[in-house]
C-alpha cells in the first residue's frame, strides 16, 4: 500500500471496472494530446496496452484517443490537483486528481476527509518520495528482476500488484528511459507512471483489525470519487 492503494474484493468488481475505465480514459485523453498514433507516442502506447488488458471496449478507447487529440472538436481540459492529509489513525494519504472543475472537486474532498484530516500543500508530501513506477512481468522463466533493474537503470524494485509482476521504481526523470530499457532485459512493461512512495510507512499489523477496517473504508470512499486518479498511502505492504 505504500506505493499505491487499490480497492480489494471481487464484490467490488463491477463498480470498480467502470471507475477503471473512467480513470484510464482521462489518462488516455491527456496522453493523446501529444499525438493520436500509439506507434509514435510511447505514453499512449502503454495506456492502450493497459486498456486492452482490462478489456476496455474498443469504442471507448477510440473515443478517448480522438477526444484527447482534438479530432472530435470537443475541448478537453483537466487540471492536475494533489490533496494531502491523513486517513483515520494518522495514516498519511496523497490523493491525485484530474478534474475539469476544481470548484466541484475541492468541496467533495473536504467532505470525504471529514473522517480523517485534510492538510495543506506539503503537509504530508515531505514524507513521500516522488518516483517513477513501472509494473512489468517477465517475458521468460528465469528472468532476474534484480539484474534487470540494475541494467535498465531502476533505483529499486518490489513485488508488483499482480502475481509474478515486479514494480520497478525510478527517478521521475528516468521513467521513460527505464521503461524502454526493460524489455531488452526480459521484462514486458504493463504500466508506467509517476507516483508517490511513503518514506516511513506504518505497519498494518500495528493497527487493530477495527482501525484497519476504518482506514480501508476511508480509502475506498476516496477512490470511488470520479475525479480521483490515484491514492498513495503511508501503509507498508
Amino acid at each position: 500500500m505504500g506505493a499505491q492503494w487499490k480497492a480489494k474484493g471481487k464484490d467490488l468488481a463491477a463498480n470498480a471496472k467502470g471507475r477503471v475505465f473512467g480513470k484510464l480514459s482521462k489518462d488516455i485523453m491527456i496522453a493523446a494530446r501529444s499525438g493520436a498514433d500509439p506507434a509514435s507516442n510511447a505514453r499512449l502506447r502503454l495506456l492502450v496496452e493497459q486498456a486492452r488488458k482490462v478489456s476496455m471496449p474498443k469504442d471507448t478507447l477510440d473515443r478517448a484517443i480522438k477526444k484527447g487529440a482534438g479530432l472530435t472538436g470537443e475541448a478537453v481540459s483537466f487540471e492536475h490537483v494533489i490533496y494531502e492529509g491523513f486517513a483515520p489513525h494518522r495514516v498519511a494519504v496523497m490523493v491525485e486528481c484530474l478534474t475539469d472543475n476544481v470548484n466541484r472537486t475541492a468541496p467533495e474532498m473536504r467532505v470525504l476527509f471529514r473522517k480523517g484530516q485534510l492538510g495543506t500543500s506539503g503537509s504530508v508530501a515531505w514524507d513521500f518520495d516522488h518516483v517513477g513506477m513501472i509494473e512489468a512481468e517477465p517475458t521468460a522463466a528465469g528472468a532476474d528482476a534484480e539484474v534487470a533493474a540494475i541494467e535498465a537503470g531502476a533505483q529499486d524494485l518490489e513485488p508488483g500488484e499482480e502475481d509474478d509482476t515486479t514494480l520497478f521504481l525510478t527517478d521521475p526523470a528516468d521513467l521513460d528511459l527505464v521503461s524502454r530499457a526493460l524489455p531488452a532485459h526480459g521484462f514486458n512493461v504493463l504500466s508506467a507512471k509517476l507516483g508517490y512512495k511513503a518514506k516511513n510507512p506504518i505497519d498494518p499489523a500495528s493497527l487493530s483489525a477495527e482501525h484497519l477496517e476504518e482506514v480501508e473504508a476511508f480509502l475506498a470512499a476516496i477512490d470511488a470519487n470520479d475525479d480521483v486518479q490515484n491514492v498513495f498511502v503511508g501503509l507498508a505492504g
